[in-house]
């Protein structure tokens, strides 16, 4: 992939990652976020990791996005109402991420392996097979919590969204 692309998804994925936080409508937020998965999948691709890429698009941007977006018209959410800004939680917001930013430049440039290429792959494998192994021996308890959070949080939700009868 040429930089151009690298730097086109990159930029996709910051604009429309904070898309995600300032819409004030919950669906335009999902939405956004589905945009933000897709140049993520792209950039996977881009390190010729097509299985993860895939996956991207079809677990995170298809089931998971659908469930989410599930959720909110169940919740039956509306646009949030505008409201005073609070500039000294703004500025003090700014500081915070200004220094945690400095931190993390200081830090990377402070480690050699951090300003060479990444070294081509040599042996071409099976990366299918492969995250199957890691997933389900090194990662398999929190491959199981998730899922038994994702459905407590669904279960929340059909249970906060009932409405009574009279």
């Amino acid at each position: 992939m040429s930089s151009f692309l690298f730097y086109f998804f990159a930029f996709l994925m910051l604009v429309f990652g904070a898309a995600v936080v300032l819409n004030r409508n919950p669906i335009a937020s999902a939405l956004s976020l589905v945009i933000c998965f897709m140049g993520l999948s792209a950039l996977f691709m881009s390190l010729d990791a097509f299985f993860i890429g895939i996956i991207q698009v079809l677990v995170y941007a298809g089931a998971v996005m659908v469930l989410f977006l599930f959720i909110i018209m169940l919740l039956d959410l509306r646009a949030e109402q505008l409201r005073k800004i609070n500039y000294l939680a703004v500025v003090g917001g700014s500081a915070v991420a200004l220094a945690f930013f400095v931190q993390i430049y200081l830090v990377v440039r402070q480690l050699g392996i951090a300003r060479r290429p990444f070294p081509p792959l040599t042996v071409r494998t099976d990366d299918v097979h492969n995250i199957g192994l890691l997933l389900f021996t090194n990662f398999n308890l929190p491959f199981q919590i998730i899922g038994v959070l994702v459905l407590v949080a669904t279960i929340g939700v059909v249970v906060l969204s009932k409405r009574e009868l009279r």
